[in-house]
C-alpha cells in the first residue's frame, strides 16, 4: 500500500474511477461527458458529494450519476485495498488523500494523478522510517 496525498483536478479523479471500474461497459456519451460520475454502494463504495446529482441509468452494480459542483469523492476498491478520498479546494482542483493498492497506483498514473517520481519518492521516504 502507498499513501496518496496530492493536489489533482476532478476530471482526473473521474477518470481513475471509471479506470478501475467500469471502462469495459460505460456507455461513450457518459465517458465523454465530465459530469457524468459512477457510483456505487456496497461492495466497496463510491459515492460522490455535490450541490446537485441526478441518477441516470444502472448497470450491473454501477449507478452514473451527473453531478453539478461535487465537493466530494469518496472511493473504496472492492477488495478494500485502496480507500481514497477527495475534497474540493478551490474550483475544480482538490487534495486527494489515502492508500492505494498496486493496480490503483498504475490506474492513477494513468489517469495523470501521479507519476513513476511520485512512486519512488513514497516508498525512498517510507524505507527511510
Amino acid at each position: 500500500m502507498v499513501k496518496i496525498d496530492v493536489e489533482t483536478p476532478l476530471d482526473r479523479v473521474r477518470k481513475f474511477i471509471i479506470l478501475n471500474t467500469c471502462r469495459s461497459f460505460i456507455p461513450e456519451e457518459y465517458y465523454r461527458d465530465l459530469s457524468v460520475f459512477p457510483e456505487r454502494e456496497v461492495n466497496g463504495p463510491i459515492y460522490v458529494e455535490a450541490e446537485d446529482k441526478v441518477t441516470l441509468k444502472r448497470i450491473g452494480e454501477i449507478n452514473f450519476v451527473r453531478v453539478k459542483n461535487a465537493l466530494g469523492v469518496l472511493y473504496e476498491s472492492k477488495s478494500g485495498n485502496t480507500k481514497l478520498k477527495w475534497r474540493q479546494t478551490r474550483g475544480k482542483m482538490g487534495r486527494l488523500v489515502g492508500e492505494a493498492s498496486g493496480n490503483s497506483l498504475t490506474n492513477l498514473i494513468s489517469a495523470g494523478i501521479i507519476d513513476q517520481s511520485y512512486i519512488d519518492k513514497v516508498l525512498k521516504e517510507s524505507s527511510q522510517v
